[in-house]
């Protein structure tokens, strides 16, 4: 939940509630101050943006995915959410090559599995009931094609992010509460099915998950608490591992976005629009920076990342980090593209 979300839900409180105004004027701390408490953060800009989501005036805009053509990496693509209507998919140019009417879909990720490009969508059409909502992208057409609706437990679907071993892809589905199940999905018949292997659990909301490939580790963000990790193999030790404090220093709450690559787990601090990094090897706190504006607009409240590494084209020779922007007037929500080259520079990476 962005921050200014939860301030309007508190003057509604103040409203119905006499009294209560004087205690949110208290606990909201103003950006400013968020911003000179937390640690220094580097700049740099954005080199792209998307076209912004069709549902205007609202927290739309929320999560983004990339595939990487390794054939023609300037031929790549971003599936991106509106959480209030569906799936995009944009081309680096930033327009829109496809949109699926889907919904409530929260986060997106995606994975190549069996020779296709699988799409997975946190599904919360039902509040009450989760589903990994699954489609299949057309590298050709850029079109995405629906699979099915996999169960996923009770409870409303937040983040997702997708985990393939030698012989199965997994979803990790993190529900609302906190609550983190592990979904082993079968896409070899007509319809997919799945099965919940694990469940584990952080205290309270949270959204943001990425994994890494390499130690098999799967990184959750709980917004007002920190970064968190867990083992990512189905039968691994199901406890949480603190990574970063939301102490107001390298991470400002909301803790939201995650995104893992290059060696290194990214986390949008959302209460100061900026982003820390830490090195996966050590777990060790490396730096922030912040996309400011320049020839494009700078980010502000920042739900979902993704940043791939590699080389994506002229434009983006060195990586790619997608963000989204919680603030693009006079437009609505949007993704904007930043080169990771350019980020490992400013923190000296």
């Amino acid at each position: 939940m962005t921050r200014w979300r939860k301030l309007r839900f508190n003057l509604m409180t103040a409203v119905l509630l006499p009294g209560a105004l004087p205690a949110c004027s208290r606990s909201e701390i103003p950006l400013e101050t968020r911003i000179a408490n937390a640690l220094p953060a580097q700049t740099v800009h954005a080199s792209g943006e998307t076209i912004a989501v069709a549902t205007a005036n609202a927290d739309a805009a929320d999560d983004p995915a990339i595939w990487r053509n390794a054939a023609d990496p300037a031929q790549s693509l971003i599936v991106g959410t509106d959480k209030k209507a569906g799936l995009y998919v944009y081309g680096l140019d930033g327009k829109v090559r496809d949109f699926t009417d889907a919904g409530r879909v929260n986060n997106v990720d995606l994975a190549e599995h069996d020779g296709r490009i699988i799409v997975a969508a946190s599904d919360r059409n039902d509040p009450l009931n989760a589903h990994v909502a699954l489609y299949a992208l057309d590298k050709a057409t850029a079109k995405l094609s629906p699979i099915g609706r996999v169960p996923s437990g009770a409870g409303e679907a937040y983040g997702i992010c997708l985990y393939r071993d030698a012989a199965t892809l997994y979803a990790f589905m993190v529900i609302k509460d906190g609550t983190i199940r592990q979904v082993a999905l079968d896409l070899t018949g007509g319809t997919p099915t799945g099965r919940i292997v694990r469940t584990m659990k952080l205290g309270t909301q949270s959204e943001g998950c990425a994994f890494d490939p390499v130690s098999a580790r799967l990184y959750v963000a709980e917004e007002d608490v920190g970064l968190w990790r867990f083992d990512a193999r189905a039968g691994g030790a199901v406890d949480p591992v603190k990574v970063a404090a939301a102490d107001g220093k390298a991470i400002v709450a909301d803790a939201e976005g995650v995104a893992v690559a290059d060696g290194y787990v990214v986390v949008s601090s959302q209460g100061d629009n900026a982003y820390a990094v830490f090195r996966l090897s050590d777990e060790a706190y490396v730096g922030r920076f912040r996309i400011a504006a320049g020839t494009l607009g700078a980010t502000e409240e920042t739900d979902g990342i993704e940043i791939a590494a590699g080389d994506f084209g002229p434009a983006y020779p060195d990586g790619l980090m997608i963000a989204q922007d919680g603030a693009n007037p006079p437009r609505a929500q949007n993704f904007k593209l930043v080169r990771w080259g350019e980020i490992k520079a400013a923190l000296g990476l």
